[in-house]
């Protein structure tokens, strides 16, 4: 799984980095990003919850695929 977030929908609620501080961060203007854009299968149901939580629907997810 990867992990994306669209800065132009982030108003820095932080609440990803609140869940899954792990892959989550905010920048020196309070914005979120992702430390982190692969994510290990370990956090994926944190990231997933992160994807859900935003107020702004800008943390988004893709499938990584295998070739």
């Amino acid at each position: 799984m990867k992990v994306y977030i669209d800065d132009d929908s982030c108003r820095g609620h932080g609440v990803c980095a609140a869940v899954c501080p792990d892959i989550f961060t905010l920048t020196q203007h309070g914005y979120a990003e992702a430390v982190e854009t692969e994510v290990p299968r370990a956090l994926h149901d944190r990231v997933a919850e992160a994807v859900h939580a935003c107020p702004e629907q800008a943390v988004h997810t893709k499938e990584s695929t295998c070739l």
